[in-house]
């Protein structure tokens, strides 16, 4: 058997991805698995075909890897994968999509509007945005629907930064999601497969040096402090686990995946979104949660590995 690890792509995540995916590949290998890295190209398929029984670990972030595109060419191919399949990608990678399923599990989310940039230009952005201010209330949360890394996404204060914002996420797509800004403890939860049993890892709690977890924050060595698990009261832990496990059940989600939340002064955790590919490089925060649950990159990887191998 040959584990493919494909990374790299054309998203605004590229040089992360490559990161992740190098990191894997060394984890893998170190495992004892014959390891070929590669990223998307046309010589991509023909390497899929040609390789005897092999089995692929997709590390590319935002579009292509997490929208489900490039999984659903793996599915075509009859080629096992790990992680989601296409159409859960979709549906996790939408973020207005993904917070109304979860939201229809019974499970808290964020109070927002999805506005698409055309309606946003035709309709008239002063009205709008003042009707964005009063329904949701300031402090709010502007972001790419479909976009990771927290790329394009800014809290705002005021209407007179709300434009600045919204054109900011409409670099990274068409529709913009902007939220309420919920004050509390920031922590994302990984949940992993086994079998076919699924179980959340030790929350991280995230504090970022700026007050908001930007892409800066996130791979930048030193902005950000992670404490694993989080210094939350044991009810607040175990809630923030159920909803991951919950949330990754209701999407469809299958072998890894990271669900990011906040987790209100009231304790209750809220949906913020679900990532099928989580990052692996060193600043991210799933490899923090395997290590506090005393479980190693290479050994998480080949177990994801058989199960994909294995059907499940």
């Amino acid at each position: 058997m040959t584990v493919i690890v494909i990374s790299g792509g054309l998203s605004h995540e590229r040089d992360i991805s490559l990161l992740s995916g190098r990191r894997v590949t060394q984890a893998l290998r170190r495992a004892g698995h014959t390891v070929v890295e590669s990223d998307v190209g046309t010589e991509l398929v023909p390497l899929l075909q040609s390789t005897p029984d092999p089995v692929v670990v997709p590390m590319l972030h935002g579009g292509m890897g997490e929208d489900g595109a490039l999984r659903e060419v793996l599915g075509l191919l009859g080629i096992p994968f790990v992680g989601a399949g296409g159409s859960a990608s979709r549906l996790a990678f939408d973020k207005a999509i993904a917070t109304k399923v979860v939201a229809h599990a019974g499970l808290g989310v964020t109070n927002q509007v999805a506005l698409p940039h055309d309606i946003f230009r035709e309709l008239g952005a002063p009205a709008l945005m003042q009707a964005l201010g009063e329904r949701l209330g300031y402090p709010l949360m502007v972001k790419p629907s479909r976009s990771g890394s927290a790329l394009g996404a800014q809290m705002v204060s005021d209407q007179e930064t709300l434009a600045t914002a919204l054109v900011g996420a409409y670099a990274y797509g068409p529709v913009a999601i902007v939220e309420h800004f919920i004050e509390g403890t920031e922590v994302a939860v990984t949940v992993l497969q086994s079998g076919k049993d699924v179980r959340a890892l030790p929350p991280v709690e995230i504090r970022p040096a700026s007050g908001v977890y930007d892409y800066e924050a996130r791979y930048t060595a030193g902005s950000t402090r992670f404490v694993t698990p989080a210094e939350l009261p044991d009810e607040a832990l175990e809630a923030a686990q159920e909803l991951a496990v919950a949330s990754h059940e209701a999407l469809g989600l299958r072998h890894l995946s990271r669900v990011d939340m906040v987790v209100n002064t009231a304790g209750e955790p809220i949906f913020l979104e679900a990532n099928v590919a989580p990052g692996m490089t060193d600043t991210s925060l799933s490899p923090l949660a395997f290590e506090a649950a005393d479980l190693s990159l290479g050994s998480v990887f080949s177990s994801l590995v058989d199960l994909a191998r294995g059907g499940l």
